[in-house]
């Protein structure tokens, strides 16, 4: 009989050449690769553990559409390079060693004294759209999606394909409780612009504002039919743990109207209830389950980040969402490991449900291997995904990629060690969740028998 590490051996190198189907970054279009060593050292997973460490910034570096100035980039690598050592046990500190060993050829530690010579080898390549392509291969990331406010000239078209960000009305910001009414009033009749970040800004002046349940509908009607049709797959939001979801009427919804200058966390739910039902409802009619509708789940905002946080009494109300709108198709995309069993019930029952990859707090091998093997001994090969980055360049791609194909191959191995698999079918298992399902769950087509 072979041992787990001779089943391995079969079973790796397979998997590793494997094509991926990337469901979810913002890979921005025409740029696809890393800027210059911020992006792959100061990536926001990153700076979190660095600020854990000590490093005085918490905070992300400017962000898209605009670029951070090389001043800028240089200014805060100095500022954190000094921590690296404190994080280098960390699997997205491996990550990072990963990239630059495997993509750039560098194998020696990142000091203030050599990390402008890095710095100027990324920036080299950075509009080099061969070297982006060349990234994707070494990845075997056949296509991914990202955001259509990142599609730039469309330069990438036959690359990515594309999600709808523009507001997230059920995000909650620190110390802000209507927050769905003003991502509304944004989207109202103006050009997409994104949501608002992490953190929040000072709010602009805005030409409409949300007075009537009459409004919020007509607003929702007008957003979901300014979508762009160019590879149109998706549509990312956050459904926040601090909102209680229930089905609020038009009159409830405009009593909690009148109290706007004096919200709580009673008008914070009212607003993102009453609104997030009314753009499931308009959605369903104007997209159907053309377009996923993706919600990321677990993770609420810090002052700098987010933390992940589960509610038992939150998630039976997604799935009393998700089986309302059997009009609809979701993915849900989770940062907790602790929900994972429960969404897996919520899969078995509801057939217009998958679940997609390890989003943020639970993309870590350790977690990594668990949820795959949860999913794979609960949920049937197309409801479940196998991989989405997340990423804001190839590079960061590149690196979770080759995190989860070791973690999958670790966790298969030893099912085929347990008599649970042959090798083959455990090849052909990660084959599927790895390309095939993702794949056609975006295209909107069924698995082949």
């Amino acid at each position: 009989m072979m041992t787990k590490e001779q089943i391995l051996q079969q079973i790796a190198p397979r998997v590793d050449a494997m094509k991926v189907f990337d469901s979810h970054t913002h890979l921005v279009g025409g740029k696809l690769a890393a800027r210059g060593l911020h992006d792959v050292l100061l990536y926001h997973m990153g700076i979190s553990e660095l600020y854990s460490a000590g490093c005085p910034s918490g905070n992300r570096l400017t962000e898209y559409p605009a670029w951070p100035e090389k001043s800028e980039c240089h200014a805060r690598l100095r500022e954190a390079i000094p921590f690296l050592s404190q994080t280098i046990n960390t699997s997205i500190s491996w990550g990072g060693r990963m990239i630059l060993a495997d993509l750039y050829d560098w194998h020696e530690p990142v000091t203030i004294d050599n990390f402008e010579r890095l710095d100027s080898m990324i920036r080299e390549r950075a509009d080099d759209r061969a070297w982006h392509r060349e990234i994707a291969r070494k990845a075997c990331i056949e296509h991914a999606v990202t955001e259509t406010n990142r599609r730039e000239q469309g330069l990438d078209d036959d690359f990515l394909y594309y999600s709808v960000e523009w507001a997230f009305f059920t995000r909650t910001q620190w110390g802000e409780f209507d927050t769905a009414l003003y991502e509304l009033e944004k989207t109202w009749g103006q050009p997409a612009t994104g949501p608002t970040p992490i953190g929040g800004k000072d709010r602009p002046t805005l030409e409409r504002t949300i007075r009537s349940a009459d409004d919020v509908r007509d607003a929702v009607r007008w957003y979901v039919t300014h979508f762009p049709e160019t590879r149109l797959v998706s549509y990312a939001t956050p459904w926040s743990m601090d909102i209680d979801y229930s089905l609020v009427t038009a009159e409830e919804f405009e009593a909690a109207l009148i109290n706007r200058e004096h919200a709580s966390e009673k008008e914070r739910s009212i607003y993102a209830s009453y609104i997030n039902e009314v753009l499931l409802e308009e959605f369903g009619k104007v997209h159907g389950k053309r377009i996923v509708f993706q919600p990321s789940i677990c993770a609420d905002p810090l002052p700098y980040e987010s933390c992940s946080r589960i509610s038992q009494k939150t998630l039976s109300q997604f799935a009393d969402m998700v089986s309302r709108h059997p009009e609809l198709r979701f993915a849900f995309y989770s940062a907790s490991t602790h929900a994972n069993q429960t969404l897996c019930t919520f899969v078995r029952e509801l057939p217009n449900l998958a679940l997609g990859g390890y989003w943020w707090h639970s993309f870590f091998p350790t977690f990594i291997e668990r949820i795959i093997s949860e999913r794979l001994d609960m949920l049937p090969l197309n409801r479940q995904f196998g991989f989405f980055s997340d990423a804001y360049c190839l590079e960061w791609a590149y690196a979770k990629a080759k995190i989860v194909k070791n973690a999958l191959s670790l966790v298969l191995a030893s099912k085929v060690k347990s008599g649970q698999y042959d090798v083959e079918t455990a090849v052909h298992i990660a084959k599927t969740i790895l390309y095939d399902s993702t794949k056609a769950w975006n295209d909107n087509v069924e698995l082949p028998q």
